[in-house]
């Protein structure tokens, strides 16, 4: 006898769509088809979409900035939001500050998730000092225990790195199996932006964007392909929000360069114009890179739909609209002292369903790819984001009906506040199971915290050249590229 049966739904992967019942057993998918047999327990999908959960792998949780300030959520209240809004995986962040080990500091996160998450999840490992043992031990070894995404910045004075360290860690990453991430921005150019706008008296939260210009993402962005080509190791880069960017990771994928990358929604559904607010008004829509115009929204679309782009997460980085989080340094704070990022967990899947699914936009199997399959296989979660046997049970039943207006404050992590207030989204992931236990069920949260496990990471399956259509379509005939040697 199976343990749940989810029966009548149209199943939905990567690949196909199909009318199928999805049987679960001990927490892994058991059967997917007609006739499945007797269960304890029967979930009527018949009018609903029946889909992997959605797996986000750029979240923040329970961390501390590069200034120092903690965010809002912990991993309780993190996955809680992201089990709401149908996100069964997560990948956040083990930060290490300048001075610290990174062993210690990956431990201290994972007793933090092994205490409060609701759901699976694994850790991007922030390097920020290689000094000491961090690079010639302690990453080699997280990386062989299953920690195989590293992240760097290339700019914040705290936690970026030079150019010859991050060929270092290019290098020990190569050698290790491991998958290196950039937050890709010129800091030269912020910090001449930034010094200019304040000494000019542009201190208000909406002058956040022209502190971050487009030339800063073009810049780094192509520089981290260079390294990726001249060593052959593989990257990700992180929030891709330019055309010039889209068009950075095409031309570099066509030649061969092991480059994959991402955008997130509020670069889709925002401009840079909503910020254009008086006061701190705009305090709660700041991020970096900040979002940009019509023209960077519909080239990031077409990269979605080419193949440059091939994930969308949410890069949840929430902080209260208070002394707590935003406003740590005053109400009055110039713009480059109020914090980034805005709440995204509980938000990435409604707002990508009703675009691509229910708005008709690349459409269902596509939606799934880019949220769940996709993620899942670059960073080597086996056995999260598909609907295969033998695959964990994370599902999400969908009603593709059912119409949602945000309000306010109407979330279920601890930020305080709905960035996408008064938007109205259809379709809505009624049902939510974790491995095989219904998590979600009546929009209420049945999870306990705790439950969740840490996820191994395999050896990334997904890190391959682009297309022959990609190549085709620059017109640019592919070479070997010079690389780098032992």
């Amino acid at each position: 006898m199976h343990d749940v049966l989810i029966e009548g739904g149209l199943v939905v992967t990567a690949s196909q769509t199909m009318q199928a019942d999805v049987a679960i057993r001990e927490g892994r998918i058991e059967a997917v088809g007609s006739n499945l047999g007797a269960a304890r327990t029967r979930i009527d999908a018949r009018g609903k979409m029946v889909m992997p959960g959605g797996v986000d792998t750029h979240c923040h949780v329970e961390q501390i900035s590069g200034a120092g300030l903690m965010n809002a959520d912990t991993f309780e209240s993190a996955t809680r939001s992201a089990l709401c809004g149908g996100t069964t995986s997560i990948v956040s962040f083990a930060a290490q500050h300048p001075g610290q080990r990174l062993r210690g500091v990956v431990d201290a996160y994972q007793a933090l998730a092994a205490k409060g998450a609701m759901i699976d999840h694994a850790f991007h490992l922030i390097v920020s000092d290689i000094a000491g043992d961090n690079l010639a031990r302690d990453l080699p070894e997280l990386i062989g225990e299953g920690h195989r995404s590293i992240k760097i910045f290339t700019t914040y004075d705290k936690v970026r790195l030079a150019d010859e360290a991050i060929l270092d860690v290019l290098w020990t990453a190569k050698e290790s199996g491991a998958l290196v991430c950039f937050h890709a921005e010129n800091d030269g150019l912020i910090r001449w932006m930034t010094r200019r706008l304040l000494d000019s008296g542009r201190t208000e939260a909406r002058f956040h964007p022209l502190s971050h210009p487009r030339a800063a993402e073009i810049e780094a962005l192509a520089r981290m392909c260079v390294f990726a080509e001249f060593t052959g190791q593989p990257i990700m880069l992180f929030h891709v929000s330019t055309r010039e960017g889209v068009e950075i990771v095409r031309a570099a994928r066509a030649r061969g360069v092991p480059v994959v990358a991402e955008t997130c929604p509020h670069y889709l559904f925002m401009t840079g114009d909503q910020l254009n607010l008086a006061g701190q008004e705009a305090a709660g829509l700041m991020c970096s890179p900040p979002q940009r115009r019509r023209d960077d929204q519909d080239a990031l679309w077409a990269g979605l739909e080419g193949g440059a782009l091939q994930v969308v997460s949410s890069d949840h980085a929430p902080y209260r609209l208070d002394a707590t989080g935003k406003f740590a340094h005053g109400a009055a704070a110039p713009f480059n002292r109020i914090a980034n990022g805005m709440p995204g967990l509980e938000l990435r899947l409604p707002l990508m369903f009703d675009a691509m699914v229910s708005g008709g936009r690349l459409g269902a199997q596509k939606f799934v790819a880019l949220t769940a399959t996709s993620p899942a296989e670059i960073f080597g979660l086996t056995g999260k984001g598909r609907i295969d046997v033998g695959a964990d049970a994370d599902i999400a039943v969908w009603d593709p009906d059912r119409k949602v207006t945000f309000g306010k404050d109407d979330l279920h992590d601890a930020t305080g506040y709905n960035p996408f207030a008064g938007r109205t989204v259809t379709g809505w992931p009624e049902t939510v199971l974790s491995r095989g236990e219904i998590v979600v069920s009546g929009g209420r949260c049945l999870a306990t915290p705790g439950r969740g496990r840490r996820i191994v990471m395999a050896r990334s399956q997904a890190m391959r050249p682009s297309t022959r259509a990609e190549a085709d379509e620059l017109d640019h005939e592919t070479r070997e590229p010079e690389r780098a040697t032992p």
